[in-house]
C-alpha cells in the first residue's frame, strides 16, 4: 500500500506475484495493492513505474484502488510503504488484531529488516524509480521467503 497506488505498491504487487509464482506458491496466495487515497482510482500505474518495471521484465496490470475498511477482514497482512501510510491505515483499525496486520515493506528487507520508508519516487527522476525498484525487489524476496519459512 502506498498513497496513490500508482508507483510503489503496484510495483511491489507485481514483483511479489512474480516471485511467489517462481517459488511455486503463487496459486495459494491472493495478492493485491491499494492506496490510502482515491486520487488515481481506476488508473494504471504511473508511466515511469511501468517503464522501469518493463526494463526489468516485470509487467504491471493493476488498476489503482483505495483501501477500504473491509480490507482488514480480507487480508492476513497489509504491507505499507511508509510511516504516513501506516498512520492513515492504523487510524482505521478497530482493534489490536487489525493493527497487527499492518507491516512496513522494509521489515522484509534482507539481510536486516527495519521500519524505514520506501521513498516515493513521484517527484524524482528515473534514478528514483530505479532505487525503489531495487528496494522492492529485495523486500518482496524477503516477504516471499517469510511465507515459505512460516
Amino acid at each position: 500500500m502506498c498513497l496513490g497506488n500508482i508507483c510503489r505498491s503496484p510495483l511491489a504487487e507485481a514483483l511479489f506475484t512474480k516471485k511467489v509464482k517462481e517459488m511455486g506458491i503463487g496459486d495459494s496466495l491472493q495478492i493485491d495493492s491499494c492506496g490510502t487515497s482515491n486520487y488515481h482510482q481506476g488508473e494504471l500505474a504511473d508511466a515511469r513505474t511501468l517503464a522501469n518495471a518493463a526494463e526489468h521484465g516485470v509487467q504491471i496490470t493493476h488498476r489503482s484502488r483505495p483501501f477500504n475498511i473491509e480490507d482488514f477482514e480480507k487480508w492476513d497482512t497489509i504491507v505499507v510503504m511508509d510511516s504516513c501510510n501506516f498512520e492513515n491505515i492504523a487510524k482505521l483499525s478497530k482493534d489490536i488484531v487489525q493493527l497487527e496486520k499492518i507491516k512496513y515493506m522494509r521489515e522484509y528487507e534482507q539481510p536486516v529488516g527495519n521500519k524505514q520508508d520506501v521513498p516515493d519516487p513521484w517527484f524524482g527522476g528515473e534514478e528514483g524509480f530505479e532505487t525503489v525498484y531495487q528496494l522492492l525487489d529485495n523486500c518482496t524476496q524477503g516477504l516471499a521467503a517469510s511465507i515459505i519459512n512460516n
